[in-house]
């Protein structure tokens, strides 16, 4: 049985190109980058080189790259970091009720030890209001973050609008954009954007491998201590492979963005066609502003489970939320924020494509996504 991989939103597969830029890394050329020998500098001239690629890509210095292990770290560094260096005055986060755990808990970690946190709730359509952000910034706040893209709807946050207040307001700003880089067009600089999060496997890139942007003379501290790599920022060896694999992915991605969000909206509409046709009961969960590349839709009275089950039988991979959560009990709490009814949030499932994603495919699953909901809302 052939897969039809509608699970983008998780993980992308490793890209040809890029692992063909990664193949030196994991064979002939293994020096260290902090090495003075020809092999270490060589290694140390692929690790600029993908520094400076993803600083094209960002808007960025190439200095104010600091590659990490993935998302979640370069999350944790960033509103970590954001505490540390202003714990004497600021310890007030400002964030909202629909981030990646990897921020949430972050969040939580950090009320332990003493600091407070506003959660901003999003309205009926899972965006955030920048005016409810802007009104829960305190003289005392030291970090607030907002997720560029959320998911496990798609919904595009307002965020540059957010960054340019709380620059104005001389607060850090911190995105996960972990769902954005290279679908979306970011400018970090004009976009007044003090730090980012990014990860590789969302990118047709490897895992184990992503980047945090910190603007040089953000009030930020680094929170890996134990060697001078990464500019005494994240300490460790590099993963040099991972690290020219990322780069090489950001850089195609970059490159063929425009084409690849056109070919991936085409495939949004077709799934969305095929399945408000053939299931009168379909809800749409993810609203107009949003990316192309993921779609939330709920079958109420099928729980997500069976769905997925049963999705997963025919050859369908999908999801019913985060792939960190999802095997988790617990409903989403991004749906659950968006106030939508319980049975919608029981019976959630995600869709998420990618550029290597045919239209075929596509309606291969969306025709068999809806005979399996019909024939599971008739039991």
């Amino acid at each position: 049985m052939t897969l039809l991989y509608l699970d983008n939103a998780a993980t992308t597969p490793l890209h040809p190109e890029v692992r063909a830029a990664m193949a030196p890394y994991l064979e002939a050329e293994y020096g260290n980058p902090s090495s003075m020998h020809a092999a270490g500098r060589r290694a140390r001239q692929a690790v600029e080189k993908a520094r400076e690629q993803l600083a094209k890509a960002l808007g960025a210095p190439a200095n104010d790259i600091v590659f990490t292990s993935g998302g979640t770290e370069s999350d944790n560094s960033a509103i970590v970091g954001a505490v540390l260096a202003n714990r004497a005055e600021r310890r007030h986060i400002v964030t909202t009720t629909i981030e990646h755990h990897a921020v949430l808990q972050t969040c939580e970690f950090l009320e332990k030890m003493g600091c407070e946190v506003t959660y901003i709730s999003p309205d009926s359509d899972g965006i955030v209001k920048k005016e409810e952000v802007l009104a829960a910034i305190r003289p005392d706040t030291a970090v607030v973050s907002v997720m560029y893209v959320n998911n496990e709807t798609g919904a595009i946050q307002p965020v540059e609008e957010i960054a340019h207040a709380c620059a104005e307001q001389g607060v850090l700003f911190h995105t996960d954009a972990v769902q954005a880089v290279g679908l979306l067009p970011i400018d970090v600089k004009a976009g007044k954007i003090d730090m980012l999060s990014l990860s590789g496997h969302k990118l047709h890139g490897p895992k184990g491998i992503g980047a945090l942007y910190v603007r040089r003379d953000a009030n930020w501290h680094p929170i890996l201590h134990g060697g001078s790599q990464e500019r005494k920022r994240r300490a460790g060896t590099e993963n040099v492979a991972g690290i020219v694999g990322l780069g090489a992915a950001i850089e195609r991605m970059v490159k063929h963005r425009r084409a690849n969000y056109e070919h991936i909206l085409a495939l949004k509409h077709r799934m969305l066609d095929i399945l408000k046709e053939e299931v009168d009961f379909l809800v749409v969960n993810s609203p107009e502003q949003s990316v192309p590349s993921i779609v939330s839709v709920s079958f109420p009275g099928v729980s997500a489970d069976t769905m997925l089950m049963n999705l997963d039988m025919a050859g369908i991979a999908a999801a019913s939320g985060s792939a960190c959560t999802s095997g988790s009990l617990q409903p989403s709490h991004v749906l659950t924020a968006m106030n939508l009814e319980p049975t919608c949030v029981k019976s959630a499932i995600r869709f998420s494509f990618s550029e290597q994603t045919t239209l075929e495919e596509v309606e291969t699953a969306a025709y068999k996504t809806a005979a399996i909901a019909n024939k599971l809302k008739r039991r």
